[in-house]
């Protein structure tokens, strides 16, 4: 029998090497979209619409389904809360119910935001008590706790928490990641009379959205040759991450070296997250990786630098 996954969010930074993994690995693949979607390669979804979900999930049949969609803007989630409480609670609550009643394995991708990533308190465990700094990683947090206790007992579903993400952008559009965006901010930087203030305060794990593909991929297969009675000992909350740790002027500074470029444009920022901004961006939330090295999950990550130099095809002769 065929082993079929789906991934919603698939047109997305993280959902389309989430696709690539799967299917790399021999599995037939269905990913969705919305804006991007392009049938019959992705499928056209509204994730919004439980009617629309339930149909595509009769109709792919998957054994296992990683939930990518989401809003994953702090600043967008800020500004509209309700809307971004919709796409990454109301929805995956949904999908979640949708899946147990049709016993298919759910990855709910959560984030590092769930911590609040105080000076001194990282690296955080699976068990540690979240408390979120934003409404960004309130409402992954709430979206996570929806989807686990729609397949409670079950073993049929995990939260997979990951930090920043990087990879290969759809059309060039670096601002897809937060990472990736960084380069335009350097080549901005080598404007005339460029002073762009980068921050070099919060501690972030870039981690590459192939090596989260993978995780995904041996996570749904640990879990589902897994016999069903044994499965609800498993755990339900995962988390994955890099251990590069850089802040984003950091990054910059890789960057610089990788493309020859100076870093006069570029100013950094010392001065942490301003109390009284709209949006609190955490110090350090660094997730420790122990639940999936305890499963024997591979969770080596790339090196970020080769990565990028392959990449931007920065080689030296």
């Amino acid at each position: 029998m065929s082993r079929r996954a789906l991934v919603t969010g698939g047109t997305g930074l993280l959902g389309r090497a989430v696709v690539k993994a799967f299917r790399s690995a021999g599995w037939e693949v269905t990913g969705t979209g919305f804006s991007r979607a392009s049938p019959p390669e992705t499928l056209k979804l509204n994730v919004l619409d439980e009617a629309e979900v339930a149909k595509v999930l009769d109709e792919v049949r998957p054994q296992a389904v990683v939930h990518c969609a989401a809003e994953r803007s702090p600043d967008i989630c800020s500004n509209d809360p309700e809307a971004a409480r919709a796409l990454n609670v109301r929805a995956a609550r949904a999908l979640a119910h949708l899946t147990r009643e049709r016993s298919i394995f759910i990855i709910y991708i959560s984030t590092d935001y769930v911590f609040p990533g105080k000076p001194g308190d990282a690296p955080y465990e699976t068990d540690t008590l979240p408390a979120p700094t934003n409404e960004y990683g309130q409402t992954k947090l709430d979206g996570e706790k929806a989807v686990l206790e729609a397949t409670k007992n079950t073993g049929l579903g995990v939260s997979l928490r990951v930090p920043v993400l990087y990879g290969s952008v759809w059309e060039g559009k670096n601002n897809e990641s937060a990472i990736n965006v960084l380069m335009d901010m350097l080549w901005k930087a080598q404007e005339a009379n460029a002073s762009i203030n980068i921050d070099d305060w919060a501690q972030r794990y870039p981690t590459n959205t192939e090596d989260v593909g993978r995780v995904c991929k041996d996570v749904a297969e640990l879990y589902l040759k897994t016999l069903p009675a044994e499965r609800s000992s498993l755990p339900t909350i995962l988390q994955f991450s890099s251990e590069d740790r850089l802040t984003k002027y950091q990054i910059c500074e890789i960057f610089a070296e990788i493309m020859g470029l100076p870093m006069g444009g570029l100013k950094a920022n010392k001065e942490g997250s301003d109390p009284k901004a709209a949006v609190q961006r955490p110090y350090d939330t660094h997730l420790s990786t122990k639940s999936l090295k305890d499963l024997g999950i591979d969770a080596s990550t790339m090196d970020f630098k080769a990565w990028w130099r392959r990449e931007v095809k920065a080689f030296r002769r």
